[in-house]
């Protein structure tokens, strides 16, 4: 009688125990963003992501960009801005969510933009601030301030959302269509960690 006990309390603390492994393996995976191979990070106070600089994008300095952009990387092929990839925050006033954030954000896209997708996501980092929305899009270069010639077609992908601290970001990639492939965009999003 007391060999069927024990085996189901055996096989039963066994498989506690790989749930338990399972459990904290899953969560030490998402604290942080996943960057591919090749990339570089930018990092803030409210959160880190990757870009493609095996695709050419440099980081700038802080005399180099916008006081409006918390960083900066550029791809710059003969003289023009191909690639860009920018972090803003507190970009906006009285934004809670990250609903909130990507409407703010979203305004910033321009006219003449054709949105593709709108999903929610979550981004690694602090739990309270995982919660995100990503906005696919693309538009039309006016070939202004060093951009490519005007008519040519561009890819973008924004991500906003709030920091734990309440600070709303919105985190861009704009790229001269076709330069990116659907997984780098992806790579992009998942490299996202919020502090």
């Amino acid at each position: 009688m007391n060999k069927p006990r024990t085996k189901p309390r055996t096989l039963g603390a066994a498989v506690a125990a790989a749930l338990a492994l399972t459990l904290l393996t899953g969560c030490g995976a998402t604290d942080t963003g996943a960057v591919p191979d090749g990339w570089g990070t930018l990092d803030t106070k409210s959160l880190s992501v990757g870009y493609p600089k095996d695709k050419g994008y440099k980081e700038q300095s802080a005399a180099e960009r916008s006081k409006s952009n918390a960083a900066v990387a550029l791809k710059v092929e003969n003289g023009l801005r191909t690639g860009m990839v920018s972090v803003q925050l507190d970009f906006a006033t009285g934004v809670d969510d990250a609903g909130e954030a990507a409407a703010a954000a979203g305004a910033g896209i321009g006219l003449g933009a054709t949105r593709k997708a709108t999903a929610d996501v979550r981004l690694a980092g602090e739990e309270s601030a995982r919660d995100a929305r990503r906005i696919d899009y693309e538009f039309t270069s006016s070939g202004k301030e060093q951009t490519p010639a005007s008519g040519t077609r561009m890819t973008g992908v924004v991500v906003a959302g709030v920091d734990s601290k309440d600070v709303p970001f919105a985190i861009r990639i704009n790229a001269v269509k076709g330069s990116l492939s659907a997984k780098d965009l992806d790579a992009f999003v998942a490299s996202i960690t919020v502090k």
